[in-house]
């Protein structure tokens, strides 16, 4: 393991060290990192501690931080599945709920909340959604991602008419009350509160898991290590338009130390208690500690025989009667005696631990997700394997922040120690898929650790892609932040991940290929943003995602002359017509169609004429930089040899054509050196020359001289313009691919050149002079050299476009409503202000 970056606040606040303050911290799908400090500001005693800070991890500097309002310390932060709305709750029973601001990841209000008066929230969970996912290793091999990563039979907690699952959420306090609140969908708030058992008692520890048949599980621990860990089934539901609560007592256990005198007397409390995942009821996680030491204990719950009495053994037993059978918790596991544990993080990855896949796993030293965290007062932390509990890896602490150190080196354990009080990890969180853990000190600092995929341990180049492509396919069927993935990916990696992926993703059926066709090229696109020999075709695929966008939007516009059409839409006619007729002419091809399905009112296409010239001036670029193809450090080079992106061109050319008739104020604007030079169907001619050389991917045909010496007439008929390729992403990808780690300090913005050692960004090759015109990415507009309007950019690809939009015409509406949540790529937006865009 190794750090990613250190962030810390620009002047150092005061911290209160108060071991009674926990600190929180969670990490949410969309990789937004929500946590709280202990922290007290040393110029005008503004209490931290009450607020909450959020940032993405592209770009930690810029945190956003929202005076929460609660009153007491927060105890509890909690993402929900959709990684977009957080739960807050506090020592004072206040619990709140807190969404995006027009969907900006620095912009946030309390939406809604509710409340347990005066009674200190211990565990915050929201309800299951019941989707479950498994990953099996045992399959990684497989060409199909439906066995690769297969849903499971999961009930949610609770279900609306028809089966939808009920958004909610559900808290235990210190008295032993559960609460529940259920967001109806008229948005009304349903609260109530039930006791966990008759015989209330404290409750300074809990945890909360779901069953597949839809019940909840609660763990509590009054935090006596003498005393046993209870568990409690809770069921939800909904009777008369009122919440009510159904709790029932499980089989508990005591911890296996109190048994030995010695070791109970040793470590006096439990600190910590956990699920091993929230899905998975069956298996927990306790530690005891003591001011010099802690002990960490994995039991699970299994199924029993009962022993029947001697007087029923030679009882005739009756056709079909089974053993009775009861719940009893065991121990899988135990460690020695270890230093004092000050923070536990778990593994959210979804891995099957069926023998096969922990077999195949420990074969192919596949790691993430086996693993679970500890960190220790001395400042490091260990990984140990979620089951047997040995350890996996170790990483020395914030004193040592360098490279890697692996277990037993005496360099690293005989470090020096600096005055005061040593830095250790008050709250720790894995990422989603294992491979980053975020931790915040008790200084203040938040630190990003580099998980190995293989925990260190030594691996052949083709084994390490494998486990890499394996982890990007799970981030694409689920839809998560890939982010934590490309920690891991070296420059020298990403053409054949690149390569790879796309044989992966064509090998799925058709209808998988259609939901996932933007999200790999996504993926693609950051891949390829993290080496100087593929930047160039991050720019195309950043590309290929507006084309598709504009393709699609522009079709959705053409509708049936007749009611009573055959199934075929107006696009799907013209897609077809398109690809029989290879006529070079652009008007024989229009002939063809029906020309009264593209009739559309005149200010409906001057207003989308912004996105029509970016398809003119797309075409123009491309055919005016094929003599230059065989460089593949030029932007354009994957689409001269992408048929199907060449025949999306090949139709919008066609479309815009017919809207010409209709309106000749919306066509692409062209610079020509003659009057009379008909510059579409020029362009469309050599388009169309292209394709053909190109349509038939399995046998491909270099471009004939004749078409690349016109092409190199081109720039003296027409004036080839300079487009936008790349947006500017100013976040830090880029350089972590090094072992030194970044020292960044919170509210202050960095940019990519300033950002570590290491020679320039490979995005530098393609960002603009200062004083270039600035440009709104999704809606092809200018907007000045100093933009006046606020602006937003997305957290992943860096796309900027301006916050409120210019134009209210209903097609661009459409257009635009298309970006509201997510950018192209599927990132999140965070608002620049017009200085800094």
């Amino acid at each position: 393991m190794d750090v990613a970056y250190v962030c810390e606040w620009e002047k150092r606040p005061k911290s209160n060290h108060c071991p009674s303050i926990p600190l929180v911290c969670a990490w949410s799908c969309r990789n937004l990192i929500a946590f709280t400090t202990d922290l007290k500001n040393e110029e005008d005693e503004k209490d931290l501690s009450h607020m909450i800070h959020i940032i993405d991890t592209e770009h930690p500097w810029d945190v956003y931080s929202i005076n929460s309002g609660h009153t007491e310390i927060i105890s509890c932060l909690e993402w929900d599945q959709s990684g977009s709305r957080l739960l807050s709750a506090d020592g004072d029973g206040q619990i709140k709920c807190w969404g995006m601001t027009e969907h900006l990841v620095n912009s946030w209000e309390c939406t809604m909340g509710s409340a347990v008066e005066g009674d200190p929230i211990v565990a915050l969970s929201w309800l299951h959604n019941g989707v479950k996912l498994a990953l099996h290793v045992e399959k990684s091999g497989s060409t199909n991602f439906g066995e690769k990563f297969s849903r499971v039979k999961f009930s949610p907690s609770l279900t609306l008419f028809g089966g939808k699952p009920m958004e909610g959420w559900l808290a235990v306090t210190v008295s032993g009350l559960v609460t529940v609140s259920l967001l109806k969908p008229s948005g009304a708030l349903l609260t109530a509160s039930e006791s966990l058992c008759r015989l209330r008692g404290r409750v300074a520890l809990a945890d909360i898991a779901f069953t597949s048949g839809g019940n909840i599980v609660v763990a509590a621990a009054d935090g006596s290590s003498s005393s046993p860990v209870q568990f409690f089934k809770v069921c939800v539901s909904v009777v008369n338009e009122k919440c009510r609560i159904d709790t029932e007592l499980l089989p508990s256990l005591f911890m296996r130390l109190t048994i030995d005198a010695v070791r109970r007397e040793k470590y006096p409390a439990v600190t910590h208690l956990k699920f091993l995942t929230r899905e998975n009821s069956e298996q927990v996680l306790l530690c005891a500690s003591s001011q010099m030491g802690s002990i960490v204990e994995c039991w699970s719950l299994r199924k029993e025989g009962l022993p029947v009495n001697n007087i029923f053994q030679h009882r005739s037993p009756v056709v079909g009667e089974k053993q009775p059978t009861i719940l009893k918790w065991r121990i899988l596991s135990a460690t020695n005696d270890l230093d004092r544990v000050s923070a536990i993080a778990l593994p959210k990855l979804p891995i099957s631990i069926s023998n096969t896949d922990l077999k195949v796993a420990s074969d192919t030293k596949f790691c993430p997700g086996l693993g679970l965290a500890l960190a220790f007062h001395d400042g490091s932390i260990q990984i140990l394997h979620r089951l047997s509990l040995h350890t996996m890896g170790v990483f020395y602490g914030p004193a040592s922040c360098g490279p890697s150190q692996r277990v037993g080196e005496e360099s690293a354990i005989k470090r020096q120690r600096g005055p005061g009080p040593a830095a250790h990890f008050k709250a720790l969180q894995f990422s989603w898929t294992s491979l980053a853990l975020v931790g915040i000190d008790n200084h203040g600092k938040l630190h990003m650790i580099r998980v190995s995929p293989s925990m260190g341990q030594m691996l052949d180049m083709n084994t390490l892609l494998r486990h890499l492509l394996f982890l990007l396919e799970y981030c694409m069927v689920t839809g998560y932040d890939w982010w934590d993935v490309l920690l891991h990916v070296q420059p020298g990696m990403v053409h054949n991940l690149v390569e790879k992926l796309h044989e992966e993703y064509m090998r799925q059926n058709q209808a998988l290929q259609q939901v996932l066709s933007t999200r790999i090229v996504a993926v693609k696109a950051s891949l390829c943003k993290l080496s100087s020999a593929t930047a160039a075709r991050a720019c195309d695929f950043h590309a290929k995602l507006l084309l598709i966008a504009i393709s699609s939007t522009l079709k959705s516009l053409l509708r049936p002359h007749l009611l009573n059409t055959p199934d075929k839409t107006p696009g799907d006619r013209l897609a077809e017509i398109c690809a029989k007729n290879t006529d070079t002419d652009i008007d024989k091809v229009m002939i063809n169609l029906k020309t009264e399905e593209f009739v559309l009112d005149a200010s409906t296409l001057q207003s989308l004429q912004q996105l029509i010239q970016w398809v003119g001036d797309f075409v123009l670029y491309l055919l005016a930089n094929l003599p230059n193809q065989g460089s593949m450090v030029r932007p354009g080079f994957g689409f001269l040899r992408d048929g199907p992106s060449l025949g999306l061109l090949r139709e919008m050319m066609v479309v815009i054509r017919i809207w010409g008739l209709l309106k000749p104020g919306c066509l692409p604007i062209y610079t020509a050196t003659s009057d009379n030079q008909d510059s579409m169907f020029l362009l469309f001619r050599l388009l169309t020359k292209l394709w053909l050389c190109v349509r038939d991917e399995g046998h491909p045909q270099e471009p004939d001289e004749p078409l690349i010496d016109e092409c190199c007439l081109l720039p003296s008929q027409l004036l080839v313009p300079t487009l936008d390729w790349l947006p500017i992403n100013d976040g830090i990808i880029c350089k972590l691919q090094g072992k030194h780690p970044l020292r960044l300090q919170f509210g202050k913005p960095h940019s990519l050149p300033g950002l570590g050692p290491g020679p320039p960004s490979q995005v530098e090759v393609f960002s603009r002079t200062p004083g270039s015109q600035r440009m709104d990415h999704l809606r092809c507009l200018h907007m000045g050299v100093c933009p006046t309007e606020d602006s937003k950019a997305c957290t992943r690809c860096g796309c900027v476009t301006m916050l409120h939009s210019p134009n209210k015409t209903t097609a661009v509406k459409q257009w635009e409503q298309r970006w509201m949540k997510n950018c192209l790529c599927g990132g999140l937006w965070r608002r620049v202000h017009s200085s800094m865009s």
